[in-house]
C-alpha cells in the first residue's frame, strides 16, 4: 500500500509544475492554509537531491512572503479573521502566540518558524502586537530558512542512499507513522 503510494509521492514530485506548486503552498501555509510546505519539500528533495539547496531557497522565500501577509493579516484585519480562528481550533494557539511575543519577542517567531507549530498563528499574533516589522522578517527568515535547509541539507546527504532506504522500508515507515499519528490524535482528544 505505501510502497505505490511513495512512489505515486515521488512522480508527482518530478511534475513540471512541482515547483510552482511547493512555492504556492510554501506562501499559503504562512498565512493561512493548514499543510506544511516540507510534504512537498522532502519528496521534490529526495526525487532530485541535486536541487534540494535550491528548493530549499524557493521555500523559504516564499514561506516568509507568505508570513508578511500573515503579519498584515493580524495587523489589519483580526477582527476579520477571529472567527475563523475560532472554527477552526486557532484560538487557543493564538492567544499562546500573543503570550509568547509577550515574553520571548524576536525568538517567539524564529522558534515557531523552525519548530511543527502552526507558523500561521505566530505570524497573524505578531502582525496584531505590531511587531517591528524587520524583526519579524529576519525571525522568520532564519526560522524557516533554518528548517527548510535542514531538511534539505539532510536528504541532499543521503541523496541516493537515502531515497532507496526509504524505498525498502517505506511500508513499516508507513505503519509506525499511522500508529504515531493515531497516538497523538488520541491523546490530543484524551487532554483536551
Amino acid at each position: 500500500m505505501f510502497d505505490r503510494l511513495y512512489r505515486k509521492t515521488l512522480q508527482y514530485a518530478r511534475h513540471k509544475h512541482a515547483i510552482r506548486y511547493l512555492v504556492a503552498l510554501s506562501f499559503a501555509e504562512s498565512s493561512f492554509f493548514p499543510v506544511p510546505p516540507d510534504v512537498m519539500l522532502i519528496p521534490m528533495a529526495l526525487a532530485n537531491p541535486r536541487h534540494a539547496w535550491r528548493l530549499a531557497l524557493l521555500t523559504t522565500l516564499a514561506s516568509v512572503i507568505g508570513g508578511a501577509v500573515g503579519y498584515g493579516i493580524g495587523y489589519f484585519a483580526l477582527l476579520t479573521v477571529e472567527p475563523w480562528l475560532r472554527q477552526w481550533g486557532y484560538w487557543d494557539a493564538y492567544l499562546t502566540a500573543r503570550q509568547w511575543f509577550v515574553a520571548w519577542g524576536f525568538w517567539a517567531v524564529f522558534v515557531a518558524g523552525f519548530s511543527p507549530v502552526p507558523y500561521k498563528v505566530f505570524t497573524i499574533a505578531a502582525g496584531s502586537m505590531a511587531m517591528n516589522p524587520l524583526a519579524f522578517i529576519l525571525a522568520s527568515f532564519i526560522g524557516r530558512g533554518g528548517r527548510f535547509f535542514l531538511l534539505a541539507g539532510l536528504i541532499a546527504w543521503g541523496g541516493e542512499r537515502l531515497e532507496q532506504a526509504i524505498h525498502r522500508h517505506i511500508n513499516r515507515l508507513g505503519w509506525v507513522s499511522l500508529i504515531l499519528l493515531a497516538g497523538a490524535l488520541g491523546a490530543y482528544g484524551w487532554l483536551r
